[in-house]
């Protein structure tokens, strides 16, 4: 599998109901409509590491079957919808958003 990871910075403490709410209802949907898309993921962190602050916000995984399919997608419609509202959420929110990619391994911990 090939994945997309999409990182959110918070936004400000007055505006996490709207931004939320939109995440839910328009942004989220939008990923998910990314032709070729296998899977997403999104995650609303709430502790970072040893009871620190979260790293991130939120962070999404928009997982593919293959470089080739993310590829594929980025040149769909369906992202461009998707990518002129994450423009218009770090515009809105003063959000940021960090975003790599890369090829997924697994590695089996059940025989430990």
């Amino acid at each position: 599998m090939y994945k997309l990871i999409a990182c959110w910075s918070a936004p400000r403490a007055e505006d996490e109901a709207s931004f939320e709410q939109h995440y839910r209802d328009v942004h989220a949907p939008a990923a998910a409509a990314v032709p070729r898309l296998r899977r997403l993921v999104t995650t609303r962190t709430a502790i970072g590491l040893e009871g620190g602050d979260p790293a991130f916000y939120r962070v999404a995984e928009l997982v593919f079957d293959s470089q080739s399919d993310l590829e594929a997608g980025e040149h769909s419609k369906e992202w461009a919808a998707m990518r002129a509202d994450a423009g218009a959420m770090i515009e809105r929110f003063g959000v940021s958003l960090t975003v790599g990619t890369g090829e997924e391994v697994i590695v089996d911990v059940e025989d430990r």
